[in-house]
């Protein structure tokens, strides 16, 4: 396993995971539901920056590995689930909304390791789309998780409800568009199969 800032940094996102959640389930704490929220938004904003900032290292310095590519879409992966399922229970995020995101995410997971197998891995690359909508989710759940106004001028609890419908319609059309460009291929092997 290769060790190097970026790699540094995407394990100081999955840390980060516990301590989002963590802030709203430890008693011991004693802080308020703003606090608390407060206190999520900052850690859930700095892991999403490290995410940002490990890929342009690794690609500045040239220091991409297959762990790295590995890791970084699984700490990703964690983190926005880990959230969601924070803002279900608070019930900031209805459970389907929560459903599609997190199952996407493991369909398309599932799809590019299999595309991976088969050598295809470049016909379900991320997608513009994919990162609109990546965009959206990563705006969306710190607004619920701080769910109050922002600067007494921006409702978060609308604009980070309305952002992840957004992001869960955006979901489901990309999956889709993932399947689409996956499809000749899924084809073409059941015919070799038969």
């Amino acid at each position: 396993m290769p060790f190097n800032i970026p790699i540094l940094l995407t394990w100081l996102r999955v840390a980060l995971i516990p301590l989002v959640v963590g802030v709203f389930y430890l008693p011991e704490l004693g802080l308020s539901r703003y606090e608390q929220g407060i206190a999520s938004t900052v850690i859930f904003v700095v892991a999403a920056l490290t995410d940002w900032f490990d890929g342009f290292l690794a690609r500045r310095w040239n220091q991409t590995s297959a762990f790295g590519a590995f890791l970084d879409p699984v700490a990703d992966k964690l983190m926005v689930t880990g959230a969601l399922l924070v803002l279900v229970h608070l019930g900031r995020v209805h459970p389907v909304i929560a459903f599609i995101i997190i199952g996407r995410e493991i369909a398309i997971s599932a799809l590019r390791e299999w595309m991976a197998q088969l050598g295809a891995s470049k016909s379900v690359a991320v997608s513009s789309l994919g990162k609109i909508k990546t965009t959206a989710q990563m705006i969306a759940i710190p607004m619920l998780l701080y769910y109050d106004w922002l600067f007494g001028v921006i409702d978060t609890r609308l604009w980070g409800a309305v952002l992840l419908f957004i992001a869960a319609v955006l979901t489901v059309w990309s999956m889709l568009y993932y399947l689409r460009r996956a499809m000749p291929l899924i084809r073409k092997v059941q015919e070799n199969s038969k």
